[in-house]
This record gives C-alpha cells, structure tokens and sequence, in this order.
C-alpha cells in the first residue's frame, strides 16, 4: 500500500454504465475520481492491466461464513479473504450460526466483527423465524434497524404455509425481502443426490425436482397474495426456472439465483462417491444445466450467487449419506462462470458481470455493483484468459470443500480493491 491511497489502474477493459472500453481508473482516497483515457496521475501507485478487465467489484447476496459459532469451518476474515480472492467486495451471510442470527445483537456483531477485518464488506441476511425452527417469527423490525439486508431460513424451508404469508406479510412494512429456501423435506426424504439415472446406478437415494417445485410453487402463489416480493435462492431444476418464468409474465414480483455449479456440473460427478459433490438442492442433469443458462440469458434468473458453504474436512470426510452438503465456491465461482458461460458463447461478458454485481445489488437494494466516477472504487482487474489448475489447498477459505479440485478453468482474478484499498493481488 502506498500511504497516499491512490492507484492508477492503466488500460484494461472496463466495464462502467453497461459498456465496455479500454480505459484507465484512478483511485483517490476510496473513491473512482476518474475513468478515462490515458490518465496520468505521478503520485499514484500504477497497476498495469493490459488485457485485462476492470469490473465493479461481484456483489454475493447468498453465503455462509459460520461466525459466530462455527468458527472451525470459518470465520468472517478468512471468508471476507476467501471473497476477496474471489472478486467480491459485498457479501451477504446466511443466518445459520450458532447462536442464530435471529436478533439484533446477533446481527450487529456480524457487522462489528466485518468492520474490524476489514477486507470486504458484509451485509447480514438474518433469520425468518426464531432459531430457524419456522415457528415464530423474528422481529422483521429491529432487525432492519440492526442492518440486516434481507430475512431467509436459509437451509430450511418455511413448512407452515400461513406461517409464511405472516412472514411475508411481516417483512414488506419493514422493507425486507424474504430470501426463499424451497424445500419439502417430506418429499426429499432421505435423499442424497438428484433422482435420476446416476442415483439408480450408484445406489444412493434420489431427490426429486418436485421437492423443490412444489414450495416456488407455495411461495410464489403466497407473494401474489400478499402483493410483495420474494427471492428464491439457488434454482437448479429446468422446472423450476420454468415456474418463475410463468410467474414473472403474469406480473408475480419474483426474483430468483442460481448457483455457479448448477450451471457448470451434473450430477454425473456423483459417480465416484466425492462427498464434495454433496449440495442442496443437489447437482441435476444436463438438461436443467442447458435450462437454467436458457433461463439467466432470457431474465428468467436474475443473478448468480455462490452459495458459498465451507465445512471442515471431518464433515466432508464421511459416507456420502452422511456427509454435510455444501461447497466452498468464493474462489472459484467467478472461473466456473466464465468457463462454462462467457467461453463456449453462451453469454456475452457484460452479461455475466452484470449477472454478478449489479442485478444482486439491485434485488436487495445495496449500494454495490457499479464502477462508476465518484463512487466507491470496489473493483476487480480479472485476466480473462488466463487458464488455472483448482488447488483447494491453496484457498484463503477455510474450507477446501471443492468437487472441482484439478478441474482447469477460465478467468483468473489478479487485484481486488474494496473501498480504495487493494484486498487482494494474485501470486505473480
């Protein structure tokens, strides 16, 4: 760091207002001064990115960084490093903490403890009900008062459907979105990986698409209902997509996520028994990766979230019945993207990096994902084309819960700066 905080970040590709062109950023004081043509400033710190791009730092509205409480799979610095490595300069946690994140007490620790670390920003998404039991509401209240972003039960399903028009209902006067997790667990079962041909052949009991169709269904109809807005978190069936889509045409204020291994892997990655490959909702088929990419390019989903989920290797190390679901997918969800989207021609660049700042900035109203002059400089300088061997053990993550150890992607993050101040830079 230079002491004067200011950079001069030289011809890269930005991407600023919806275009791209080749320009320079200057950074003075934690903010963009200037974006322009051969700027020159002889006191700043230059960063050289020729060939690279200069994006709005990724804006994450679904993670898990485990404080308080599981602090041994996580904790809120090496998730805030693990994001920066990643890109993302905001992040929204998930409730699921020890003690929940069902109070303001709760939530303004998060808060105080992201400020002391200082890397990236982190914005609390605090329980639906208390204990994340889907019983009694939390107090929607002093909980937006405290700084929480958005109320979900992420990693449970709301099963008492009055229940979650109340909390619907409940959340709209205080300006909150309810986050959907959409899971009948009656339906799941015992389930461990997507019903189909590799759970038959593998001998693992199967999930079917219809646990998580039926509760878009429930929450989608019940925010009609109500006349407010719901998000549903981590889409990964053609169904589903199809179910908002409908919603979305008949005026239903849906908004909805997908997950970057939903759009890169299936649930072949199954067949050797990898407990990494354990999520939920689990990896599905080619036919609903082929729909929900069909689905982000048409504006059926609005944006991609990471659902980043680290576990310690003793959750992971297990029967696959038994292992814990999850996958740590900061430092390499911005690859995974690139390579399975922007790569094969799927999606334009602009289009996946506004998939990753500014539309799930815009869903839960932050004041994030834009580079524009006189804002603050989060940003990211990524090499596009540079190709990378996934070595877990090197994540900043506590987690090294990856299924795509050795895969080699696309799309390299070489600096990230947050607030003026550079948060990462990549090994040269």
């Amino acid at each position: 760091m230079n002491g004067k905080n200011i950079y001069l970040i030289k011809g890269g590709d930005v991407f600023s207002g919806g275009e791209t062109k080749k320009r320079d950023v200057l950074i003075r004081d934690g903010v963009i001064e200037a974006i322009g043509e051969g700027l020159e400033c002889p006191e700043a710190e230059v960063v050289d990115a020729p060939g690279m791009w200069i994006v709005p730092g990724l804006v994450d509205i679904h993670c898990h960084l485990r404080e308080p409480g599981f602090e041994y799979k996580e904790d809120i610095a090496s998730g805030s490093a693990a994001a920066a490595a990643g890109g993302f300069t905001t992040v929204c946690c998930m409730a699921n903490t020890d003690p929940v994140n069902d109070n303001a007490v709760v939530t303004r620790y998060i808060k105080e403890r992201a400020r002391e670390v200082g890397i990236v920003r982190v914005r609390p998404v605090a329980a639906l009900t208390k204990g994340l039991r889907g019983e009694e509401l939390t107090e929607a209240g002093e909980l937006a008062e405290a700084g929480a972003v958005a109320l979900s039960d992420d990693g449970r399903s709301v099963r008492n459907a009055h229940r979650m028009r109340l909390a619907l209902s409940y959340a709209k006067r205080f300006g909150l979105r309810v986050i959907s997790h959409p899971e009948d667990t009656d339906l799941v079962n015992e389930g461990v990986m997507n019903e189909g041909y590799w759970s038959t052949a593998l001998g693992l009991p199967g999930i079917t698409r219809a646990a998580e169709e039926t509760v878009i269904v429930r929450d989608i109809m019940l925010a009609a209902l109500e006349d407010t807005c719901i998000h549903i978190a981590h889409v990964s069936t053609a169904g589903g997509a199809e179910i908002i889509r409908e919603a979305k045409r008949r005026g239903v204020r849906v908004t909805c996520e997908t997950a970057p291994h939903y759009i890169y892997a299936t649930d072949e990655m199954v067949k050797e028994y990898d407990s990494n490959t354990k999520v939920n909702p689990p990896l599905r088929t080619e036919a609903d990766r082929a729909a929900l990419i069909e689905a982000l390019l048409d504006g059926t989903i609005d944006c991609i979230a990471t659902d980043h989920a680290p576990h310690h290797l003793d959750d992971k190390r297990a029967e696959y019945a038994i292992a814990s679901n999850g996958i740590s997918g900061f430092e390499t969800a911005f690859a995974i993207c690139w390579t399975a989207l922007v790569k094969p021609g799927h999606m334009t660049p602009e289009t996946l990096i506004t998939k990753m700042t500014s539309a799930p900035a815009d869903i839960l109203g932050l004041d994030a994902g834009r580079l524009e002059q006189g804002l603050a400089a989060d940003l990211a300088v990524i090499d596009t084309g540079a190709e990378w061997t996934v070595d877990p053990s090197k994540f900043a993550s506590r987690g090294k819960n990856t299924p795509f150890a050795g895969h080699v992607l696309t799309g390299l993050v070489k600096r990230t700066f947050c607030g003026g101040r550079p948060v990462y830079a990549a090994d040269e």
